[in-house]
């Protein structure tokens, strides 16, 4: 059995990075990515450049989805025939943008809580030992983590263990 690391918004910043470490460490890996940054930023903004670059460069091991994260009857059959091989979930899909949240709330809504909800609802269900990694914007924690006094150590960050919340 193989482990493979599912990595949502795959073809964009952090999702991409992601897909071209896990891939080039060997694992494979499943992207999801619709191309919804076009949408919300325009034709300029698209990730289809990325996408293909990815499917071209990592043929061998990255698998991609043209999938709506909010689309339970899509994501759900891709948790399922994979199921227990999902060791790694990477969920970076977001729609980032304060400003344009304000001109369609609804579809802001959407795709960052009900398409994460879909996603950890089919993680639940058929890898539930999978770690889920939620990669999110200020929209979700402010500016407030650019502050905390983090050390580095060996193999990660650490709060400083003398910061009080």
């Amino acid at each position: 059995m193989s482990k493979i690391v599912l990595i949502t918004g795959s073809a964009g910043l952090i999702g991409s990075e992601s897909v071209k470490y896990f891939a080039g460490l060997g694992f494979d890996v499943l992207g999801i990515d619709d191309n919804m940054r076009q949408f919300f930023f325009g034709e300029d903004a698209s990730t289809e450049g990325q996408k293909n670059y990815l499917l071209s460069d990592y043929k061998k091991n990255y698998t991609h989805f043209d999938v709506d994260i909010r689309d339970k009857s899509s994501i759900e059959p891709i948790f399922e025939k994979y199921s227990s091989d999902i060791s790694l979930i990477i969920h970076t899909a977001a729609q980032p943008s304060h400003d344009w949240a304000v001109n369609d709330p609804h579809t802001d809504f959407t795709v960052n809580a009900n398409g994460t909800l879909t996603l950890l609802e089919s993680t639940r269900k058929y890898c539930p030992q999978a770690v889920f990694i939620f990669c999110s914007t200020n929209k979700v924690y402010g500016d407030r983590p650019n502050f905390l006094p983090l050390q580095e150590e060996e193999l990660r960050w650490e709060i400083d263990s003398n910061h009080i919340g």
